[in-house]
């Protein structure tokens, strides 16, 4: 079983044909006016010109209203969203696309509670917590901590880099990988050649690990 792939905080058309060629499975555009990688509208209609079909575009949100979220669907062609703050389940839902729901995996998080709460999440983003941060910290949490039995695939992020990212799919057998700062030249500014390498590992790792347990579905 091959893993997937998904670049985030994606801010360039150039970066993401650079993306795309070198395998990525899915690339992420941050609505999050906080975040140091968000984009608008021209911004991200550029960014979409670059994903063929069969690649995933990601609509990344945190505690949106709906008429946000309404606005971005009207303009950019995504197809999947993902939320990344407090968001309620039915709002998840309101979006009317697969999604995917980050959780930020502080001690003692409940992650079977989550999935439960969560019962249409395409998939759950397991991601460092961060008092002061919604992602893109570019650190790592306790990769052992992402092995778990949930029912739907789990995606592994945070601190993910070229050099870790195969100790990081030993440790948790996730069944994608979400990389945004471990390919950047500064925030918002991938990395061509990091980003290719970051394929490479992750290929490297697939061809070497052979048949393995997936965590969550494979589907």
């Amino acid at each position: 079983m091959r893993t997937r792939i998904k670049i985030c905080g994606i801010t360039r058309a150039e970066d993401a044909a650079v993306a795309v060629a070198a395998g990525a499975d899915a690339l992420g555009l941050i609505f999050f006016p906080q975040s140091q990688r968000v984009v608008d509208l021209t911004q991200a209609r550029a960014v979409a010109k670059e994903v063929p079909p069969m690649v995933d575009l990601v609509g990344v949100f945190v505690d949106p209203s709906e008429a946000e979220i309404t606005r971005v669907l009207e303009s950019i062609p995504l197809t999947a969203l993902q939320f990344h703050g407090s968001e309620p389940a039915a709002e998840c839902d309101r979006g009317g696309l697969p999604y995917i729901k980050a959780i930020r995996m502080r001690e003692g998080i409940d992650t079977d509670r989550l999935a439960v709460a969560y019962p249409n999440a395409g998939a759950f983003l397991l991601d460092t917590y961060h008092a002061d941060a919604v992602g893109g910290t570019g650190i790592a949490f306790d990769w052992h901590r992402a092995k778990l039995e949930l029912p739907v695939p789990v995606i592994l992020a945070g601190g993910l880099d070229a050099h870790n990212v195969a100790d990081a799919l030993d440790q948790s057998g996730a069944w994608a990988v979400d990389v945004s700062t471990g390919v950047e030249v500064e925030p918002g500014r991938k990395c061509h050649e990091k980003m290719k390498a970051f394929c490479e590992a992750v290929c490297v790792w697939d061809t070497q690990a052979g048949d393995r347990p997936i965590i969550g579905k494979t589907a």
